[in-house]
């Protein structure tokens, strides 16, 4: 059987991306959409770049920080001024604990909070769904 090749990066950026991610198996893609599960090697890969960035911005004198995971949903609203064609794509926390939250809470996406792959249209985009936690 013949290998599936590889689109090109100009053909289709984020199916190549994709696509790379898989066949090299740094990741795989979790039971709940829009996730994905880091492999061992993927980890390693992220684990030298995080290091090699981390003395890269110290030696300026920057300093880390980590952001929560959950972030009101009215955080996320404001972007909308600030970015044009921005399109929130996560999930919307509304229960924990087994109560009802007072406000809606954001899931941020992944480590950065950012996509890695390029936007999807926005008239491609479908609208986010609510999950429970």
């Amino acid at each position: 059987m013949a290998e599936e090749k590889l689109p090109t990066r100009a053909q289709d950026f984020s199916e190549w991306y994709n696509q790379l991610v898989l066949k090299a198996q740094l990741a795989d893609y979790a039971p709940v959409r829009g996730c994905m599960i880091v492999r061992p090697y993927g980890w390693a890969l992220w684990e030298n770049i995080q290091q090699a960035l981390d003395r890269r911005f110290k030696a300026t004198g920057h300093q880390n920080v980590a952001f929560p995971m959950l972030i009101p949903r009215s955080f996320i609203d404001k972007e909308k001024h600030h970015v044009e064609g921005f399109s929130p794509e996560l999930a919307v926390v509304t229960i924990g604990g087994g109560e009802t939250l007072a406000g809606f809470f954001s899931a941020r996406s992944n480590f950065t909070g950012r996509k890695a792959t390029r936007p999807t249209p926005l008239a491609k985009r479908p609208k986010p769904k609510r999950a429970r936690c």
